[in-house]
């Protein structure tokens, strides 16, 4: 079985206006990954363009696959159906937090997160001829922690208006789906968000160099793309480049002056190299805020355990909680506290749930050898 596939535009309306089209030229679907292409070059150059990835680019091979697999479908809501039956049934794609991966590899692999899967998505509903895009939730934020500081990354949908009404499709396990505030993206900036994945999941392994050429990346297509920003700058302040972290935690704070990530990191710095009364200043200002992330308490909080104020150390993980219970990093900061403590039970109680979040989290691995957990 064979379908007619398309590739069409990632906007959500064509426009034709005041535009004389003689009657003998056909209409042409619009090449969205040429056009992302023609954007890189734009932004970096035509060399340094080509080796840029297009997420969502799908190759001959998995297009020969659709062609196969892909019942024909009279309506937009139908083709989506056959998009997930292809991705959950057909492919029987399985949730692999790391890494991200394209639309090509998604499939290969039949492996991928919440990203992988939006790539992979994006790519194939285009080429059933529907106008699928990415969407950023911004009330559900990812953040990992690294050496005292805070690795951002977004969390990524795939969205279409069906019927003026803008629908959502998801692949996050474990985690209710009460998402609020949803911000659709360009195809630039969704290329941004996956090379500073890919960054922030460099960092993450302590491979420098690539975290960093990733993050070149992202930060060269949008370069007012925060979440890059910041991780750029967490990326140069680890490699020993406290002036240049600095210059970009500046620009991020430029852009958005009360970012609480990159007050928290820009802190962290602050206080490494000896800046006592500037981290002092962001701290109360930061504690002062109703956005601050969790790991600005956990952060506070190891502050406060290292100066033996015990109590303190607990509300300020207990404000972490409150923030994000999902996050193994905020049970750790328990952990260490109760152990210091001598309250085993307590922190056999969180390190268990740190490990059942992140099996593979090295600080939790540490101290289930320590405590015999």
């Amino acid at each position: 079985m064979s379908t007619r596939i398309l590739r069409r535009s990632p906007l959500l309306a064509v426009l034709l206006a005041a535009v004389s089209v003689p009657a003998c030229v056909q209409y042409q679907d619009f090449d969205s990954v040429g056009h992302l292409r023609q954007q890189f070059s734009e932004r970096v150059g035509a060399e340094r363009s080509t080796g840029i990835e297009v997420p969502y680019e799908v190759t001959p091979e998995l297009r020969a696959t659709l062609e196969q697999r892909i019942r024909q479908a009279p309506s937009q809501r139908s083709k989506i159906n056959e998009v997930l039956r292809f991705v959950f049934e057909d492919l029987d794609l399985s949730y692999s937090l790391t890494p991200t991966r394209n639309a090509v590899q998604t499939w290969q692999t039949q492996k991928g997160n919440c990203l992988s899967f939006v790539n992979l998505f994006v790519g194939v509903a285009r080429e059933l001829g529907l106008n699928p895009f990415y969407v950023e939730v911004t009330d559900h934020q990812k953040w990992n922690h690294r050496e005292g500081m805070v690795v951002s990354q977004g969390h990524i949908v795939a969205g279409m208006y069906l019927e003026g009404e803008l629908k959502t499709y998801d692949f996050l396990p474990y985690r209710t789906k009460a998402y609020k505030d949803f911000k659709p993206i360009d195809d630039l900036t969704a290329a941004a968000h996956y090379y500073n994945n890919l960054g922030g999941e460099a960092l993450m392994a302590g491979d420098l160099q690539a975290a960093l050429g990733h993050l070149e990346v992202a930060t060269a297509i949008a370069p007012k793309f925060e979440k890059g920003i910041n991780n750029m700058g967490v990326a140069l302040a680890r490699s020993g480049q406290s002036d240049k972290a600095l210059e970009w935690y500046q620009k991020g704070l430029a852009i958005d002056p009360e970012n609480p990530m990159i007050l928290t990191n820009l802190t962290r710095l602050y206080q490494q190299t000896g800046r006592a009364k500037e981290a002092e200043e962001l701290l109360a200002r930061l504690e002062a805020s109703n956005e601050s992330n969790p790991f600005f308490f956990v952060y506070q909080g190891e502050i406060a355990l290292s100066r033996g104020e015990h109590e303190k150390a607990i509300n300020y993980m207990v404000r972490a909680m409150r923030q994000d219970t999902e996050i193994p990093e905020v049970h750790m900061g328990f952990v260490k506290v109760y152990v210091a403590l001598g309250e085993l039970d307590k922190a056999k109680h969180h390190l268990e749930r740190a490990l059942k979040l992140d099996a593979t989290n090295q600080d939790a691995l540490a101290y289930a050898k320590l405590i015999g957990q």
